[in-house]
């Protein structure tokens, strides 16, 4: 029996490399995609778009959590924040674009569709390295979360335990760049912008954090 996996998927660079990822390792895969009020659906058709592509079956889950509107993720009456590369992902420095508890919530969803079809994973596309400052991309939050969903799932309970699977958490934007084309996933129809529009801003953490990364590979982004 093909070996199957769940990935939580945004429609950005590192969940679609994440997503490519998974399929190259022979897994049969359910995405699933969040709406949470976010400042724009760009992503979420981003998302759709390469679902498609894949032929992989997408969950779009909606949320709605009114405290989520005190990030400016969410809020569009709140300033994104603009700053200098050097300074995004400061220690201890944790941007207004944090979402409290998104990753945690998002894990939790991906933990009981994997409990619910049998799956042997979830997939993420977190990284380390190059992460703006959230504290829920860490290596650790993710080996105390699979440790914890060992006793709260049917599987784990039969002794067979859903995996959490960070391909790309060590890796550089640089080197999820080069892994994403490597496996020929479809970076041109991906979104990574906080903002909205019909071309990234150039100008948010994510859009600066992404254009380093294809620039230090040595590569054009495709999206562009």
């Amino acid at each position: 029996m093909k070996k199957k996996a769940v990935v939580l998927f945004s429609g950005g660079l590192d969940s679609t490399t994440a997503l490519a990822w998974a399929l190259a390792e022979g897994y049969e895969c359910l995405a699933v995609s969040f709406d949470y009020g976010q400042r724009h659906d760009r992503e979420n058709r981003s998302a759709r778009a390469i679902a498609r592509r894949l032929g992989v079956k997408l969950y779009e889950i909606n949320l709605a959590f009114p405290w989520f509107a005190s990030c400016s993720l969410v809020n569009k009456k709140m300033k994104l924040p603009d700053v200098k590369l050097s300074k995004i992902g400061r220690k201890g420095d944790i941007p207004s674009t944090y979402v409290p508890g998104r990753n945690l919530v998002f894990a939790s969803v991906g933990f009981s569709l994997a409990d619910a079809v049998g799956a042997d994973a979830i997939v993420l596309g977190p990284n380390v390295v190059d992460y703006s400052g959230y504290p829920d991309c860490r290596p650790e939050f993710y080996r105390a979360l699979q440790k914890a969903a060992a006793f709260g799932t049917r599987r784990g309970a039969g002794g067979r335990p859903i995996k959490i699977l960070t391909p790309l958490i060590k890796l550089s934007k640089a080197g999820i760049a080069r892994l994403g084309l490597k496996l020929k996933a479809p970076l041109e129809l991906t979104w990574s912008c906080y903002s909205g529009g019909r071309r990234p801003c150039g100008r948010c953490d994510s859009c600066k954090l992404r254009a380093r990364g294809f620039a230090d590979a040595g590569l054009k982004d495709p999206a562009l």
